[in-house]
């Protein structure tokens, strides 16, 4: 089986910067993948895309940039679904106690480790010879923290093993400590104690800190410790490219990316 490029960089103490994609669209996909991205991840949560819509879409990224998804729930049949697609890690929402991170990690891991069950109709091709030997130590599990609940058992989460980064969403995170959703809120000091927090334990822990953002705020979460930065996603790309060709077009200067639009 290939080498997943981000466990890679993260055990060598590197960065990854990743692409977000919303849409079904397959050709766009196989182009973005060739821009330089360290991962992308597909949104089977909040994105418009179904099971039937993610494989051409992994299919068409190759492993140029590796090939990530985000579950729509902490639920073992999609799961493995989506890694017996091709995908090399799932982000999995609302892990909220140490029980649900468990069933995360089984959920991503074969026995004796875990509890997926064998049947990679197109990862054993497409990810190369040896799967069954390589899947559980090449497959990124990835259990999101974004409520309070998730934060305040932290560390107990962080104790089971076989998790390899946290993932904060940082609109829930906002939601439960009742804030506005929103990519920050640098006036609220308890939330920026969740954010420091996350980033403390888990690298002690050697699990990567990783966090949904913006371009703009992107340098910000790096020098904050955060490892695995999704920078923005295809539609808020899309968008933000289309207004700045429109303000060029008409005479004017390209608009300037100040994360407002994303």
């Amino acid at each position: 089986m290939i080498a997943n490029e981000l466990k890679t960089t993260w055990a060598d103490g590197g960065t990854t910067l990743g692409l977000w994609l919303s849409s079904p669209d397959a050709m766009a996909a196989e182009q973005l993948a060739t821009v330089g991205y360290d991962y992308m991840c597909l949104d089977l949560q909040h994105g418009l895309l179904d099971y039937t819509s993610a494989v051409p879409m992994l299919q068409a990224m190759r492993t140029t940039s590796v090939p990530l998804a985000r579950a729509p729930w902490n639920e073992p049949g999609i799961i493995g679904k989506l890694l017996d697609a091709g995908s090399m890690g799932v982000v999995i929402p609302m892990v909220n106690s140490p029980r649900e991170a468990e069933a995360a990690v089984k959920a991503c891991r074969y026995a004796p480790a875990g509890s997926r069950s064998w049947g990679p109709a197109r990862a054993a091709s497409a990810l190369g010879g040896g799967y069954h030997a390589d899947a559980n130590a090449q497959i990124a599990c990835i259990p999101m923290i974004e409520t309070r609940q998730a934060v305040e058992q932290l560390e107990q989460i962080l104790e089971v093993e076989g998790i390899d980064a946290v993932y904060v969403g940082p609109a829930d995170l906002s939601i439960s400590y009742g804030l506005p959703p929103a990519t920050d809120h640098p006036e609220s000091a308890v939330y920026q104690e969740a954010l420091a927090k996350i980033v403390e334990l888990s690298t002690s822990r050697s699990v990567v800190p990783g966090i949904h953002s913006t371009p703009a705020m992107t340098a910000v979460r790096v020098e904050q410790g955060f490892r695995m930065v999704t920078a923005t996603s295809n539609l808020l790309a899309q968008v933000a490219g289309a207004e700045a060709a429109l303000a060029q077009a008409r005479g004017g200067q390209p608009a300037d990316s100040d994360g407002n639009m994303y």
